[in-house]
């Protein structure tokens, strides 16, 4: 139960987050919050992870729903359950669904974290959690063998 409600937080924030990001970015050139390092920047995202394949809409919501849904597979068959599955599958169902959420009700997501020190993508708070739930289910798989359940 404590990964749903952590999957619901993570989701909840990245909605509010996208809600303000609009609100207080759109229209603007951004906001530095630590010059030429760490930006806020509202990007409209056509694209997937960090805007690659731009307006290809159809292909990412198809796309999605099958990883979800070979995720869900794949927990509804294992015995396994680590906290890095638990962990790694909340965030993952959370980020692709406030994406996805956004995908099908504008045709785009919202980006608005900019970290121009790399000159990194600008990206949301689901990103980070598919990002670092898809971490979690490599170190699920990395640690955890058939031979301990």
């Amino acid at each position: 139960m404590l990964y749903v409600i952590i999957g619901i937080a993570v989701l909840a924030l990245d909605m509010i987050t996208k809600k303000a990001a609009v609100t207080a970015l759109f229209g603007t050139s951004g906001i530095p919050l630590i010059k030429n390092v760490f930006h806020l920047t509202y990007v409209e995202n056509t694209g997937i992870a960090f805007g690659l394949l731009e307006n290809r809409r159809a292909v990412f919501i198809a796309l999605t729903f099958v990883i979800l849904a070979a995720l869900a597979v794949y927990l509804i068959k294992t015995d396994r359950r680590d906290v890095w599955l638990k962990l790694g599958s909340a965030l993952i169902f959370s980020g692709s669904a406030g994406n996805l959420l956004e995908r099908i009700s504008k045709g785009y997501v919202v980006d608005f974290l900019d970290f121009r020190l790399i000159n990194f993508p600008v990206f949301n708070v689901a990103d980070i959690a598919v990002c670092v739930g898809a971490a979690a289910l490599i170190i699920h798989f990395l640690l955890d063998s058939p031979e301990k359940s």
